[in-house]
């Protein structure tokens, strides 16, 4: 069972949510193969849930002061920051043979294979409970507008501390599922774009941060590459799916409907601040 790999190297925060809808949108044909895609953000950007509301989640003009992107994604859940990364994403129809039926069972699929890639960097992760982000039989709270202030459904940990955020979406069919892979995290950078009511609430959001979120490079004391991330994945993920991943690039169709919706949507206010 053949998937394409797609090493996409590091985008503008448009192009990224571009491509992956374009990839979405090339599902839609019977028997396009499965693709997961591995790629990198510059300049750094904050992605806002499909639901979001901006002005509630992100502070625009810090975003501004900062050479900051601001893109809406097409997948649920919290503000993510995208900086020092390893994102990916997996576009697959629903009908295929190797997904299951729920969103939740379909995380955990994904989630298996991911960890098998990170084992092959030495870290073992655990993953979160159906039930969300709980703690000692305790359900955390969720105080900020960020991703990484809580884990979610099979979302991966070490301890308590949050490693891969992911969010999926199925649409006329076809999953997409992308998640942020972090090699490094500053939560100073990450309160600089949320939200806050007062200096003082930024500061103990910061704390808050430190606690719940992690990185590689603070798991193995080291720094991790891009590079590093993307070639353990590319040895790891296909055995623990029993699938083979294909080394591929956008097709010209698929690069075209990206380059269009970059231009008209994702780089849009009328897009990324619809809410």
């Amino acid at each position: 069972m053949n998937w394409r790999l797609i090493i996409s190297g590091t985008g503008n925060a448009a192009n990224n949510m571009a491509i992956d809808e374009a990839l979405m949108l090339s599902q839609t044909a019977s028997g396009a193969l499965p693709a997961l895609r591995l790629y990198g953000w510059h300049p750094a950007a904050v992605s806002l849930g499909y639901f979001q509301k901006t002005e509630k989640a992100i502070d625009l003009a810090s975003c501004s002061d900062h050479g900051i992107d601001v893109v809406r994604r097409l997948t649920g859940g919290r503000a993510v920051y995208h900086a020092a990364e390893l994102t990916y994403s997996i576009t697959i129809r629903e009908d295929h043979p190797i997904v299951p039926q729920t969103i939740t069972a379909s995380y955990m699929l994904f989630s298996n294979a991911l960890q098998a890639s990170l084992r092959e960097l030495g870290i073992t992760t655990q993953l979160t409970m159906p039930q969300s982000a709980y703690s000692q039989g305790k359900r955390v709270k969720t105080v900020s507008a960020a991703c990484f202030d809580a884990p979610s459904h099979y979302e991966m940990i070490v301890g308590e501390q949050k490693l891969v955020g992911s969010a999926q979406v199925r649409k006329n069919g076809v999953v997409l599922q992308h998640g942020s892979i972090l090699l490094d995290f500053s939560a100073e950078s990450l309160a600089d774009v949320l939200h806050t009511q007062s200096p003082n609430e930024k500061i103990g959001l910061v704390e808050m941060l430190k606690k719940r979120a992690t990185s590689l490079t603070e798991q193995l004391g080291r720094k991790v590459s891009w590079d590093e991330v993307a070639a353990v994945i590319t040895e790891a993920f296909g055995p623990a799916l029993g699938i083979r991943l294909v080394s591929d690039k956008l097709t010209v169709q698929e690069k075209e409907i990206a380059e269009q919706l970059a231009a008209s949507k994702y780089s849009q206010d009328s897009w990324n601040q619809m809410r």
